[in-house]
Parts: C-alpha cells; sequence; structure tokens
C-alpha cells in the first residue's frame, strides 16, 4: 500500500480518536465496586450485620447494572464520573438537612477545572470499596408533589420574596416530595446553598433540575459547564422510583463556550450519551408503570425530541413537563408535532416561583406583582399521582387557591352595544381540553366561549401603562405574549340596563370546576 495513503489513514484515525476521547483530565478507567446496603441504624457507614439490598439500579451515567445477592455491583469509572443509584421504590436514600438526597459518589480524581464558580475538590483515589445505604420507607400509591418552576433569583433579596411568596406557605405540605424545574437562580450559582436552606424549611426531599441558568458559563465545552451542579446536587441526569411512578430527571442544557465567530450560549438537547442512557433506563421500566420526564427546556425544543417520542410513545402512560418560557401551558403533542403515540403526549410548561423574573411594581410586603407575560401569577403546582393516573392544580401566589381566572369586561356598556362587547377570561392553568362557560344573571343559559390566542387585556394594560408618562416603580415586565389559555364571549343582546353579574365557570382537563364573577353597569 502506498506509504502517502498509509498515513492519511493513521492521520485519520488518529483525529477520529481525539474527537471521542474524553477530555484529558479524564481518561484513566478503572472499575468501581461496592455494595448497596440496607442502612438498619441510618448512620450512612455499612456496619457488620447491614445486608446488601439485591436487583437495586446502579449507574455510572452511561452504563446501569443490577446489584446481585449480595447487593454488589461493579461499573467502569475513569476520572470524571458521578455514581448513583436509581432509587428503587419503597426504599430511601440519606436526605440532608435542605432535602437534597446523597445516592450518589463523585470520583473526580483531581478535582473540578478552575472556573469562577468552584466546581468539586478533588476526591482522590477511588475507594475499595463505593457504597451505597438505602433504608426502607413505605410508598404508598396515592400521593402528591409539589412542583416549582423557576425559581430564578439575581440575589439575596429575591431569595427572600421566594420565601415570602411561595415557601412560607408549604409548610408542613401534604406530599412526598417537591421539584424545581430548572433555572433554579440567576446566573450566579454562588446562590445554590441559600435558595436550597430556603426551600429546605419547607421540610421535604427536594429534586432539582438543571437549567441554562445553573451552569458554569466559562466552561470550555457542555462536559464541564456543570461542574458547580455536580458540587452541590450530584449527578445532571437520574432517575428514580417513587410509589408506582418512575420518574426520569433530564440535563437537556447543550452549553456552547464563546468562539472567535460565536458567542457563548445554549441549546436544547441531550448529546448521545444522556440519550443512550435514557435508553437503557427505560428498557428495565415495565411498560404499564407511569413514566414522568422531567425536563428545564420544553421537550419541542430539545433536539433529540422524536427520539425521545420513540422511546415512550408505545407506553401507555406518560407525561413530561418543563419550565424556562415564564409562561404556563398544557401541550398536547399530536401527530403534527412528531408524535406517533396513540394518544396525544402531555406536556405541562408549568407556572414560575419568580413569575417574570420578579419584574412590576412592588406591593405593600415589597414583593413584584411578578406576572407572567401571559397573564397568570406566579406561583407553584400540586401534582397528585394515583397508580398510573396523575391530576394537576395550580396555586397562585399568596393568594385564595379559588382565584383561577381572571374576567375581563368594561366596567359599563351601552344600552346598544351589548351584543357586541366582549367578555374575555384568562384560565391561568386553562387548556384545549377545558370547557369555559359565561352565563349573565342567574337564570339565564349558559353560553359555550371561544379558545383564542391573544394577549392578556390586563398584561397589555400594564405594559401600557410602563410606556406612558408616569409608569410605575419596579422592573420593567417582559413583553406581551400569546397566551394559551383564554377564552371569549359576546355579552347576551337585549340586556335590561342596571347592574348585572358575569360568571365564567370552567372544568378542566382533570376534572376541576372553578368559578369567578364580575359585576358591569347596562346603561
Amino acid at each position: 500500500m502506498d506509504k502517502r495513503l498509509l498515513l492519511a489513514i493513521a492521520c485519520a484515525s488518529l483525529i477520529a480518536a481525539l474527537l471521542h476521547a474524553p477530555p484529558a483530565w479524564a481518561q484513566s478507567e478503572s472499575t468501581a465496586r461496592g455494595i448497596v446496603y440496607h442502612d438498619i441504624n441510618g448512620n450512612g457507614v455499612r456496619e457488620p450485620g447491614e445486608p446488601g439490598v439485591r436487583g437495586v439500579r446502579v449507574s455510572n451515567g452511561r452504563e446501569i447494572v443490577k446489584t446481585d445477592a449480595r447487593g454488589a455491583y461493579a461499573l467502569p469509572v475513569d476520572d470524571d464520573t458521578c455514581l448513583f443509584i436509581l432509587k428503587p421504590r419503597n426504599w430511601t436514600p440519606p436526605v440532608d438537612a435542605n432535602g437534597l438526597a446523597r445516592f450518589y459518589y463523585i470520583h473526580k480524581p483531581a478535582g473540578s477545572p478552575k472556573l469562577r464558580y468552584p466546581g468539586v475538590e478533588p476526591t482522590g483515589p477511588l475507594p475499595a470499596s463505593v457504597d451505597f445505604p438505602l433504608t426502607p420507607r413505605r410508598e404508598p400509591n396515592r400521593f402528591k408533589v409539589l412542583l416549582f418552576g423557576d425559581t430564578q433569583p439575581r440575589n439575596q433579596t429575591e431569595i427572600d420574596y421566594i420565601a415570602h411568596d411561595v415557601v412560607k406557605d408549604l409548610a408542613g405540605a401534604d406530599a412526598a416530595f417537591g421539584i424545581t424545574l430548572g433555572d433554579i437562580v440567576f446566573d450566579d450559582i454562588s446562590l445554590f446553598d441559600s435558595i436550597t436552606r430556603t426551600i429546605g424549611t419547607i421540610g421535604l426531599p427536594w429534586v432539582y433540575v438543571m437549567g441554562n441558568h445553573d451552569t458554569n458559563h466559562d466552561a470550555p465545552d457542555d462536559a464541564r459547564s456543570d461542574e458547580t451542579w455536580e458540587r452541590h446536587f450530584g449527578p445532571p441526569y437520574y432517575s428514580f422510583d417513587y410509589g408506582p411512578v418512575h420518574f426520569v430527571v433530564l440535563d437537556d442544557i447543550m452549553w456552547r463556550a464563546k468562539t472567535a465567530t460565536a458567542a457563548a450560549g445554549y441549546s436544547g438537547g441531550l448529546g448521545a450519551e444522556q440519550l443512550e442512557w435514557l435508553r437503557t433506563d427505560l428498557a428495565g421500566v415495565p411498560k404499564r408503570q407511569l413514566v414522568v420526564l422531567m425536563m428545564h427546556i420544553p421537550i419541542e425544543a430539545v433536539a433529540e425530541r422524536e427520539q425521545i417520542y420513540r422511546l415512550i410513545e408505545d407506553r401507555p402512560h406518560t407525561f413530561s413537563m418543563s419550565a424556562h418560557t415564564h409562561t404556563q401551558e398544557h401541550r398536547l403533542i399530536g401527530k403534527d408535532g412528531g408524535w406517533n403515540g396513540k394518544e396525544p403526549h402531555h406536556h405541562l410548561i408549568s407556572a414560575t416561583v419568580c413569575g417574570s423574573w420578579w419584574s412590576g411594581a412592588p406591593d405593600e410586603l415589597g414583593i413584584p406583582h411578578a406576572t407572567m407575560s401571559d397573564g397568570a401569577p406566579n406561583g407553584h403546582s400540586v401534582i397528585t399521582f394515583d397508580g398510573a393516573r396523575y391530576d394537576i392544580e395550580f396555586f397562585p401566589a399568596r393568594r385564595p387557591a379559588s382565584h383561577q381566572m381572571i374576567i375581563h369586561a368594561p366596567d359599563e356598556v351601552g344600552l346598544a352595544d351589548a351584543g357586541q362587547t366582549d367578555v374575555t377570561v384568562n384560565v391561568f392553568a386553562g387548556s384545549s381540553r377545558s370547557i369555559v362557560e359565561m352565563r349573565v344573571g342567574k337564570d339565564e343559559a349558559w353560553t359555550r366561549m371561544e379558545q383564542v390566542r391573544v394577549g392578556d387585556p390586563t398584561y397589555v394594560k400594564m405594559k401600557e401603562a410602563e410606556a406612558g408618562p408616569n409608569p410605575p416603580p419596579g422592573r420593567r415586565l417582559p413583553g406581551v405574549s400569546l397566551s394559551s389559555h383564554i377564552w371569549r364571549a359576546k355579552l347576551p343582546a337585549g340586556l335590561m340596563p342596571g347592574v348585572h353579574m358575569i360568571t365564567v365557570r370552567t372544568k378542566d382537563m382533570f376534572g376541576h370546576i372553578y368559578e369567578d364573577h364580575r359585576v358591569i353597569r347596562i346603561r
């Protein structure tokens, strides 16, 4: 063979190897061994007489293995590996004072690369046995979960807003655990400790999903953008069972560093390694078990969305949720969105705790109203799981639970104009499966309202006030978005002069019924 051809082949092989090799600081590979054990006395140290737990899945972020009859496992590791267990039903790992589960071991002998915000300290040589403690805990078929969208504080002041606006009312909540769907903070990831301590006062185990504002923005690549995250929360993706439900935490933030020709930024995606891990994980989950995917960027904006759909669309029970957009929406993804399942896939874009990034005029407590750009208030949700079924309720911050809509109509309408005057209602947690009806007076017939995609009228007025000669105090609100949960109907013609009560009622996709009222005058 020609020497030049041999040289070209050798060069090509070398380039390919370099492109697919792990970073230089993470190339040494060895085998981690350990025991998953029943921690009888709960001290986190395996002692004589504490037996191994059979059949627990353990992962290195690539492969997944099951523990044997002794509770033993073995997995390959390199010098940048998170080992973690996939928590089985009716078992729990240790949970610290802030509600963070300690179900993982980070192996970074040399520690994290030097970044603005510190990552993992050097962990030294791989221990002879990396053991994971579990204690038994009964997990019922029916349970509740608290759900937060972006908390996203810029500073301690905004963490205090979170404490006073949302957290304080959840003390002693009847829930199994809580979830925050990313953007735990707003770029200043030194705030991780403070925000987790604040949410930890609720007194529940808490699951955190990585968001685009939770990464190391000075990282040279995606692989090293989660170094500080790992220090605080462990692996950026993993799964666990609670009761009859399989929950999957995904990292759908693909970070790209600044180059000579492009600014730093991010996109929605999993990457090949995480996608393959997800495939392996789901292969070990019974087909009829409810699978819940949790991510930050909505699933329809994830590069591998159709590969994800292929992994779950043959399952009868799936649900996914995200945050990120600072709006609230129930999306039902069908064939036109690339989903080939028998029924549309339900994806929730959660309302955010910080609303519109703590924008808007402050109230009597100094907390901005933070109305989101679709006209919905900031707040949280509660998901009730029951076997393979689930139910979602939205709770606006510091308002009654019954505050589920705003009715927009003029205070006064001319007699001749009644039949041409719109009544518009924003049902904050409404969806295309909601039924929304209106009537005027007690004895009139109910009129079905039509779902429309427009800006919320109250929010539009807020933006007009900001542009006026005497703008309200507070940070400017974001631009108006077209809301997915607005309905409209005309006032009935022939209303008599006088004062009338408008009543709007709605039944949502889960069967919850809400009602609200507005008074108008006909002159």
